[in-house]
């Protein structure tokens, strides 16, 4: 079993190589992770195209979900898109909030950083900025982030519990995000599980759907509700290249699922600990 710190190396490595490709390699694969499937379909993304704001030099088909679509952003609010790669959903967000908002995209890896400054620069977007960090400890500082959306992200962090909580700390008291990831109902076959390719393929990393929830109810948001719900089906030419046939058959028996979902949840205008003076609460 590979340490955290292990994981986020392979993700970063692995990242660096997926800025480099182009989107058709990227979304014929499980973001971009490994060989080419030959079926004809992306297996995760959905079609920006019709989305105002919408960059194809921006969009390496990375994503799982359309969480700028869900993420009710208002013109002048400060956004912060997590993991954020070529910038593909800032520049969505950046549509929404206008020039009077702010977009601060934060991504773990270099290469991808390096991106998507130079299509904020060739679009002259001065109001859309990249930081490189670690979204467990983003580089903002508290309470500034009307909204955080973020897309097939948290799926590649081990520790998700920790990314909850720095959301909270970063949002605005009343502050909402939209998230779209993976996650499992039932479990993955050993070897697909423990397969380097599938954890940074936002499939082996993905945990159950209610243990997911949990963190989230768990952290103190409230007004939590699913967006949007849709069944991932992994073809069989990528599953081969982890299961023998018999062991893809008996997986397909189980009836486990593999699902992208969006999410919603909103950071509480007063939290149980802020009352002090008679009558504030």
């Amino acid at each position: 079993m590979k340490t955290e710190e292990q994981l986020k190396e392979l993700v970063k490595q692995k990242y660096s190589e997926i800025a480099l490709q182009d989107k058709d390699t990227n979304a014929a694969s499980c973001c971009g992770a490994s060989c080419c499937s030959t079926e004809v379909y992306n297996i995760m993304s959905d079609d920006y195209t019709d989305l105002e704001g919408y960059n194809a030099e921006a969009d390496l088909g990375l994503g799982c979900g359309l969480p700028t679509q869900f993420a009710k952003i208002k013109k002048g609010d400060v956004v912060i898109d997590l993991g954020s790669g070529a910038g593909n959903d800032a520049f969505i967000a950046r549509s929404e909030t206008g020039e009077t908002g702010k977009v601060i995209g934060i991504d773990f890896t270099p290469a991808m950083i390096d991106k998507a400054r130079q299509n904020a620069e060739k679009l002259a977007y001065h109001n859309v900025e990249f930081r490189q960090g670690d979204i467990e400890k983003m580089p903002v500082t508290a309470n500034v982030a009307d909204v955080i959306v973020s897309n097939c992200v948290l799926n590649l962090v081990p520790n998700k519990d920790a990314v909850f909580k720095d959301i909270f700390r970063v949002l605005k008291p009343g502050g909402h995000f939209s998230i779209s990831d993976v996650v499992l109902l039932g479990d993955l076959p050993e070897n697909l599980r423990t397969a380097a390719e599938m954890y940074v393929g936002c499939v082996s990393g993905a945990i159950q759907k209610h243990s997911y929830l949990h963190l989230i109810d768990a952290n103190g948001f409230e007004d939590v509700m699913l967006q949007k719900e849709k069944a991932i089906v992994i073809p069989d030419d990528i599953l081969k290249n982890y299961l023998s046939t018999t062991e893809i058959a008996a997986f397909k028996a189980t009836g486990t699922g593999i699902y992208s979902i969006t999410v919603y949840a909103k950071k509480p205008l007063q939290s149980a600990g802020d009352c002090c003076a008679p009558g504030c609460c």
